[in-house]
């Protein structure tokens, strides 16, 4: 497989690689919940929010350090930290390739994510007026 090309993941195979039911369903077990916890303090910062919408959206699914410097107003170490704080999160992978050093988002991370975040149909109550 190329390093450019994601695998394209069944609808039925990704929902049973995700770990997490619905919060709606069943309370998180505390191991669960210290991993998503870092997931998403990892997300609470604007800047990492920022980055990993960059190596999303990037052609080719990934992207190197040297094309995620200049859209911020900050210093190319501050980047680098931010983008450590992803990859211990879990959230992106990366490789170095000579000098430089690419990036991409893990997908089974994000599905994580969405999975607990997502409410079924039938358990969200009525709005009322």
């Amino acid at each position: 497989m190329s390093k450019w090309e994601l695998p394209l993941v069944e609808r039925g195979e990704a929902e049973a690689a995700v770990c997490c039911s619905p919060m709606v369903r069943e309370p998180l077990d505390e191991d669960s919940a210290v991993d998503l916890a870092k997931m998403f303090k990892a997300l609470s910062d604007p800047v990492r929010l920022r980055l990993l919408s960059l190596i999303a959206s990037h052609e080719g699914g990934e992207a190197c350090v040297c094309d995620l410097t200049g859209p911020f107003d900050v210093s190319q170490p501050t980047i680098s930290h931010h983008l450590k704080v992803l990859r211990d999160a879990g959230l992106v992978g990366s490789e170095r390739r000579g000098t430089w050093v690419y990036y991409w988002v893990l997908p089974a991370a994000l599905a994580r994510l969405s999975s607990l975040l997502r409410t079924p149909a039938d358990a969200v109550p009525a709005e009322t007026p």
